[in-house]
């Protein structure tokens, strides 16, 4: 049995009433629709700007309160802001798929900082709805700090294991690159025949297509 533990009680905070329906058109836009509408994928920076260790530890633990699948929080996490560090990670990287003429940041305009996603495999089997939630938290806490982030998924995992000497149980699911943003970024609603595919026009603004919302909302 688990011994008893002395707790101090919270007390709830004031219930609101809320309207049954609510029409987004009748609302001033929100903090959190702001940083989502700001949390695009960035992949040109400042380099030189460094980011704090603090900064990414604070980051990491927005990750860690957040939800995990079954609780059964398997993710693990690889910190990095020193360029020799940055450097080696930078090399184990593919960047922007859609983007078939860019090889990827030059040099200047990488990332000042790394946080790298990491499955235990003695905790869980399946790190997916965890890696999401986790990136997301800390992206969306990275822009709320002026920062800016892509989670980077093409990533040759075997160099990289081997650079921070991972042993087998740990598998590396995704690398966020952190950093002040150098590109704008901005959303464009898709029309009918529109692809997927963001671009930069040019004046290098990074264009991404968004589907309208009464495109995927199915019923209500």
């Amino acid at each position: 049995m688990r011994p008893a533990r002395l707790t101090r009680a919270v007390q709830p905070p004031p219930r609101q009433t809320l309207p049954r329906t609510v029409n987004p058109t009748d609302l001033e836009v929100g903090m959190i629709e702001e940083l989502i509408k700001s949390n695009r994928s960035c992949r040109r920076f400042l380099q030189k700007e460094a980011v704090p260790v603090d900064t990414l530890r604070w980051l990491v633990n927005l990750a860690r309160l957040s939800a995990s699948a079954a609780n059964l929080q398997p993710l693990k996490y690889i910190l990095s802001n020193e360029p020799q560090k940055n450097e080696s990670i930078f090399s184990c990287l593919a960047w922007a798929a859609y983007l078939k003429d860019w090889p990827g940041p030059p040099e200047g305009e990488r990332p000042s900082a790394y946080i790298i996603l990491v499955g235990d495999w003695e905790i869980a089997k399946n790190f997916g709805a965890d890696m999401g939630i986790a990136a997301q938290s800390i992206l969306l806490g990275a822009r709320e700090r002026g920062l800016a982030g892509c989670m980077i998924g093409s990533i040759n995992q075997e160099l990289l294991q081997e650079k921070f000497n991972l042993p087998k149980r740990f598998e590396i699911l995704l690398v966020i690159a952190l950093g002040r943003p150098q590109e704008t970024a901005v959303l464009d609603d898709m029309q009918p025949g529109d692809g997927i595919q963001y671009w930069r026009d040019e004046h290098a603004v990074h264009h991404v297509p968004k589907r309208r919302l009464e495109d995927i909302i199915l019923s209500e």
